[in-house]
């Protein structure tokens, strides 16, 4: 069961060490990989939510998957995440981390919806302006979505900026829906 009250806290603790060690840049890209395998194979969550595959083997197969890609303290701390039986939390602890990394090294999760493929130079000028608008260093992820006909959505910081085509022309269909017409009679 996903708690975030345990995943925080698990990713503080390797912050630390991280830290620590000097090894928060490359424990970063370890958790980002992590991140990625656990949320794209949904037969290792099985897994790991199964209490009767024994620990050792949940860490033989982490090992067959992590072992020569990621660092030792990396390795060492989902070892122990295994021994404390927190094996289904690991995608939010390595999710924490990165948010953690993120906070600590000023920079802000971006995500741009368009309808058709972005070229570099229109990336560069979005990344430009929230750049300018947030004062921190943006990490931008883009989302190709035909169903929005045209346009574009940015998400960060809490804040949304959506120009697309299908929201105006849902505005119109709700200004349309009034009946507007008063009669004079």
């Amino acid at each position: 069961m996903e708690d975030y009250r345990i995943n925080i806290n698990y990713a503080k603790a390797l912050f630390m060490v991280a830290t620590d060690e000097n090894q928060l840049d490359a424990v970063n890209d370890d958790m980002r990989l992590v991140h990625s395998v656990c949320a794209d194979n949904h037969i290792l969550n099985v897994v790991f939510a199964n209490p009767f595959i024994q620990e050792g083997k949940k860490i033989a197969i982490l090992k067959d998957i992590f072992d020569d890609k990621i660092s030792k303290i990396s390795m060492l701390f989902i070892s122990f995440v295994v021994k404390k039986r927190r094996t289904v939390n690991l995608k939010g602890i390595s999710n924490a981390f990165v948010e953690l990394y993120r906070k600590e090294k000023n920079v802000v999760l971006s995500h741009l919806v368009t309808a058709t493929e972005v070229d570099e130079s229109a990336r560069r000028s979005v990344i430009d302006k929230i750049a300018e608008y947030t004062g921190k260093v943006v990490e931008l992820e883009s989302e190709v979505d035909p169903e929005i006909l045209g346009g574009f959505g940015i998400t960060f910081d809490n804040n949304m900026y959506d120009d697309s085509i299908s929201t105006a022309i849902n505005k119109l269909r709700k200004e349309f829906s009034k009946n507007v017409y008063e009669s004079k009679l």
